[in-house]
């Protein structure tokens, strides 16, 4: 552990200390955070590429007291530096991706077109490099007996590091948050598109027993029928059925017992920015109304600790920084929790 007794968690953050401010090296910490800069194939709004360096910088303003986790910090937290060649890469293949989605969106037919069918190959191969670079860090932190978190980037990033850990940890939930079901099976033709991200995990990672969505308000009848046609393994808590059982008198503490009940004993937490209420992530990809406020989904968590479960790791995505410093300063206080929650005394 690093030695804090000279770090006062009262003062101010320091620009050379890491995230949050705290001084913990790779070494020291207990919790290492894989920033994956990476937006190939958003659809909509981009700036989630860059979002891991903002989190960063925004994370300095947090204040280190959090009143379910005190002192969690004390474990040591510790974000990688962006890889700048995975970012310049990203850059290029979303200018490819973009030529593509215009053309697309205009009713032109990819098949008589020999550029933009390449272009296709080329951001599906980017993609795959992407996922396997993401397993191999991911895989080597697990290996050290460290725990580990993925800040994204867009949604498409965390697949080869849930394959890393259902390779250390055996079967496994997941807790997905998040607007969208993202089970669309090779949305655009992009085989690991970020809407696809919960579909391809269905099916390359079999150690996934169950996967139960809240927040969902912005899905396709063709994800409809998957939800209906994998009741074993997909369970969805619709936005619009939640509020209305709300209306009605239904308690949230009595929402989240039936959500926490549907997971298995190992959860792993994907949150999509984009879950929340588009007041707290006005500039992600594809933000939707609706959607829950912080509190609210830190309470579930609360409640999917004091159940018992363990939780093994966590995505966060889709926070931009594309116009103004708002989302990132949300989603640096969604991570700090996310952070604390893998160290809670109680998840053990």
């Amino acid at each position: 552990m690093a030695d804090l007794s000279n770090f006062d968690p009262n003062s101010v953050s320091l620009v050379s200390n890491n995230i949050f401010g705290l001084p913990t090296t790779e070494e020291d910490a207990s919790l290492i955070l894989l920033p994956i800069p990476w937006e190939v194939t958003v659809s909509y709004c981009h700036g989630t590429a860059r979002g891991p360096e903002q989190i960063c910088k925004a994370s300095l303003q947090i204040d280190l007291l959090d009143p379910d986790v005190k002192e969690g910090w004390r474990k040591g937290f510790y974000m990688r530096d962006p890889d700048k060649h995975m970012l310049l890469r990203s850059d290029y293949l979303r200018k490819e991706a973009e030529l593509y989605l215009k053309f697309l969106t205009e009713g032109g037919d990819i098949s008589e077109n020999e550029f933009l069918k390449k272009t296709l190959v080329d951001v599906n191969k980017g993609t795959d490099l992407m996922n396997e670079w993401v397993y191999n860090q991911t895989k080597a932190v697990l290996e050290q007996g460290k725990m580990v978190g993925l800040v994204g980037g867009d949604h498409s990033t965390p697949l080869g590091y849930i394959k890393a850990l259902a390779e250390e940890k055996g079967e496994f939930g997941i807790l997905q948050i998040d607007a969208h079901c993202d089970l669309r099976n090779g949305y655009e033709g992009f085989q690991y598109s970020h809407a696809s991200i919960m579909y391809n995990v269905l099916n390359e990672v079999p150690q996934v027993s169950k996967i139960v969505q809240l927040g969902i308000r912005d899905y396709c009848e063709e994800e409809l029928q998957y939800i209906q046609d994998h009741p074993e393994r997909v369970n969805t808590f619709f936005d619009r059925d939640i509020k209305h059982r709300q209306y009605e008198g239904a308690t949230w503490a009595s929402i989240c017992d039936e959500i926490v009940a549907q997971l298995p004993q190992q959860v792993y937490i994907s949150f999509d920015i984009d879950g929340l209420d588009p007041k707290l992530c006005p500039h992600t990809g594809t933000p939707v109304p609706g959607g829950y406020d912080c509190e609210q989904i830190y309470y579930l968590f609360k409640k999917l600790l004091a159940s018992g479960r363990k939780l093994i790791g966590f995505d966060l995505s889709e926070v931009s920084s594309a116009h103004e410093e708002w989302d990132a300063n949300v989603g640096a206080r969604v991570l700090f929790k996310l952070c604390n929650l893998m160290v809670h005394p109680g998840n053990k």
